[in-house]
């Protein structure tokens, strides 16, 4: 007989957005309906099946650009021969721009290259050997698909590589959907709003940002399970992966000093160290300056177009100086996470881990020089968790996604403006002026702003908290779910005698 979970959460019952949407469908769950009868469509697999739909848009989303010729079908005037010609741009007009693409000969895949030692990758150490193993399995496949041509279809190299590619980040997807169903708690279709994050359309293939993602997530499960070692491994990797899951630790830290639960929190930070050392140490040993790459490469950057700090930049007429601008964000960056910590020890109520790693991500992002368009999705598990409203994150998202338009008709512009300087042509097709692209970047971050400002509202009043509404503590939290260090010491006071049977009883049990 199949267990009936009386107390799930129907997101129609609670969500005006839900219930609006459920309109077409036939209106809200009823009164009197039962939920957890079907052995098939369980919550999870229709949620894994309504991620599916998403990243085949997403994948839809990149297909122009795939076969990596960009070449514009739309034609330019050579002012000195006065023909007609094509010139690259598709990326741009279609919107179908990915970094897998191009980078696939930029970081030597083309000629396997093992990374870090014969080229010096820009990534992290574990995303480098992810791109390098999506190139192997494209190459192995090819050998094989030339020798079974009459049965399997084969394409340049490139375009298997980027299938591959695509394959394997659909998986990471699927973990971080996964992940956030579990850590939902009874709100286990809260992470319908994680498989149809417009985001995922627009960015879920663009870079490789999902495999750090999947990991962090799944690192945030493993600690909800009580797990601290696991968890640390799992974050530890995602770091390897992309800098962003380390952030995770310091909200972790906060709350688990409120809690006096600093043995499992040494324990998992712990584990993070391991496995950051097992993947880094090797490489930085062995191939040094290949190693060196990521970390010089972001010292030396300047202000990346998608920042507020391009918008500053813009509105004064010069550019800030590297030195400068590195010394400003960390400051700023530190300062945020402080204002936050004492935040996450002071307010009435301990804060949910979700709610505190939002607020350190996004503030990262905000004050950081460098905010490539995917790296936003970095924060949509977060979001979800800590304030499941579809409401503010569907404004969210659209802004998000809808930044993807000017940032590409913009750079069309900008390279047309290049190639008409340099060749001689005359541009028959234009872009859009660089303001209108920083506008969506004001909108963006304000959105990313009021996001946060909600969050903090509910930490500072519990009963507006979604999540402690529905009768939850920090289903997140792991060893601090349920756990309030004033009430047990009021309880300690108020029943010594009983607290002490209670310690020995279990000593002997």
């Amino acid at each position: 007989m199949l267990k009936v979970p009386a107390d799930r959460v129907l997101p129609t019952h609670t969500d005006p957005v839900a219930r609006a949407a459920s309109t077409p469908i036939g209106g809200p769950w009823g009164r009197h309906a039962v939920v957890g009868r079907q052995w098939l469509w369980t919550p999870v697999r229709v949620l894994l099946a309504m991620a599916l739909l998403t990243l085949a848009f997403g994948w839809l989303q990149k297909a122009p650009c795939q076969s990596a010729n960009w070449s514009l079908s739309q034609p330019v005037l050579n002012t000195q021969t006065h023909q007609l010609q094509t010139v690259d741009g598709k990326q741009y007009v279609w919107l179908c721009y990915s970094d897998i693409i191009p980078l696939y000969g930029g970081e030597g895949l083309d000629h396997n290259a093992v990374p870090y030692r014969d080229h010096a990758v820009e990534y992290p150490v574990l995303t480098g050997w992810f791109m390098y193993t999506a190139a192997e399995i494209g190459r192995g496949y090819d050998h094989f698909a030339r020798k079974a041509s009459s049965v399997l279809p084969y394409s340049s190299a490139v375009e298997t590589y980027y299938e591959v590619t695509v394959l394997m980040l659909v998986i990471c997807a699927l973990v971080m959907v996964w992940a956030c169903a579990g850590l939902a708690g009874r709100r286990v279709w809260d992470a319908a709003m994680v498989a149809f994050a417009p985001l995922l359309i627009v960015h879920a293939f663009t870079n490789w940002d999902l495999f750090a993602v999947a990991l962090g997530t799944a690192g945030m499960l493993a600690w909800s399970k009580r797990r601290a070692g696991l968890a640390g491994v799992l974050i530890g990797l995602g770091t390897a992966a992309k800098l962003y899951p380390v952030f995770l630790l310091g909200p972790l830290l906060v709350l688990c000093v409120r809690a006096r639960k600093l043995g499992e929190f040494a324990r998992c930070l712990f584990f993070v160290a391991l496995a950051w050392a097992v993947v880094n140490v090797p490489v930085a040993v062995a191939w040094t300056p290949g190693w060196n790459t990521f970390f010089t490469n972001n010292a030396d950057r300047g202000a990346d177009p998608d920042t507020i700090w391009n918008v500053a930049q813009y509105a004064a007429g010069k550019s800030i100086p590297v030195g400068l601008l590195n010394t400003v964000t960390v400051v700023l960056f530190v300062l945020a996470c402080a204002a936050i910590a004492v935040l996450g020890l002071s307010a009435q109520r301990r804060p949910r881990w979700p709610q505190l790693c939002f607020l350190v991500v996004a503030a990262f992002l905000l004050t950081n020089k460098v905010w490539s368009p995917q790296y936003s999705l970095w924060l949509i598990p977060l979001a979800v968790l800590a304030r499941p409203s579809w409401r503010i994150f569907i404004c969210w998202q659209a802004a998000e996604a809808l930044l993807w338009f000017p940032r590409m008709y913009w750079l069309f512009q900008t390279s047309q403006n290049a190639h008409s300087s340099q060749d001689h042509l005359q541009v028959l097709v234009r872009g859009i002026d660089e303001k209108w692209f920083l506008l969506a970047v004001v909108l963006r971050d304000v959105l990313v702003v009021l996001y946060g400002v909600l969050i903090v509202r509910d930490i500072l009043m519990p009963e507006q908290d979604l999540i402690r509404r529905s009768g939850m503590d920090d289903p997140a939290g792991g060893v601090l779910d349920g756990v309030d260090p004033e009430q047990e010491r009021r309880l300690e006071l108020r029943h010594p005698v009983q607290e002490e049977e209670r310690d020995e009883s279990e000593l002997v049990g």
